[in-house]
């Protein structure tokens, strides 16, 4: 039986016997997946990491019961022709972002709640607002998109991690705004989801370098490989220069 290779172009392909641009044996615990997937909210802009990792922490909540999210960039794009030629060239405009969050109606506090937690945790009293979200500063049931509370901007953190505990990837959406709520409910169904519509200014690069103080090494991540026999040493040659590991996946670093 042959080797299983890599097809890195026309030169290599080989459908019955190669995987397309990397080794996939390892696939069951090095992809991403929704159980090893993290949402948070917290300030406007992505945290400010010189200043240690408590003082991130204290300033995100992990978005619990979420059932649904999903994160869109639209680039506008305006194709131009030219009087004399036939071929067309783009002028493109600033991303524009927006995301989709669904989470389960529970008791505690409510979807709108814990998206403004930066804003509940710096001690302000929404009570006090003229349309008022709450009734009382330590509710935990807000709603009414009309108070002066959603004229805050807050962020949405997002990370990845696969099985094994390595970090594949994250992002920040930075000035996010609420533009919908919705909450519905029918006789007989199994539970109530709240929903909301948002914007964002725009989504940057987010590591969990600073808060993950436990996992697998990069040695346990050697065993499991070689317990089921795989071999990358091509996409490992081809990736060196770009500080990932064989698998396609970052090096594990040091906190």
């Amino acid at each position: 039986m042959p080797m299983i290779g890599i097809t890195r172009g026309l030169g290599t392909w080989s459908f019955q016997d190669h995987y397309v641009e990397r080794v996939m044996d390892n696939a069951a615990y090095t992809a991403a997946h929704p159980d090893d997937t993290l949402v948070l909210a917290g300030s406007a802009r992505s945290p400010d990491y010189d200043k240690g990792a408590k003082s991130v922490e204290d300033k995100m909540l992990a978005l619990g019961h979420m059932q649904s999210v999903q994160f869109t960039q639209q680039k506008p794009t305006q194709p131009v022709m030219a009087i004399g030629s036939g071929r067309t060239f783009f002028v493109s405009g600033k991303a524009q972002g927006q995301c989709t969050l669904g989470r389960l109606f529970v008791n505690g506090r409510n979807l709108l709640r814990v998206l403004y937690h930066n804003v509940r945790a710096s001690g302000l009293d929404v009570a006090k607002f003229d349309d008022r979200p709450a009734n009382k500063k330590e509710d935990q049931y807000y709603i009414n998109l009309d108070s002066e509370l959603y004229l805050i901007p807050f962020g949405l953190g997002s990370l990845f991690r696969d099985k094994i505990h390595q970090h594949i990837g994250g992002f920040y959406a930075e000035l996010c705004m609420i533009t919908s709520y919705a909450i519905g409910f029918n006789a007989g169904q199994n539970m109530i989801m709240e929903q909301v519509n948002v914007v964002f200014d725009r989504l940057l690069p987010f590591f969990e370098n600073y808060a993950i103080k436990y996992g697998l090494e990069s040695s346990d991540f050697a065993t499991l490989d070689t317990v089921m026999g795989f071999v990358d040493e091509v996409s490992a040659d081809a990736q060196k220069q770009d500080g990932v590991q064989g698998g396609g996946f970052p090096t594990k670093k040091s906190t």
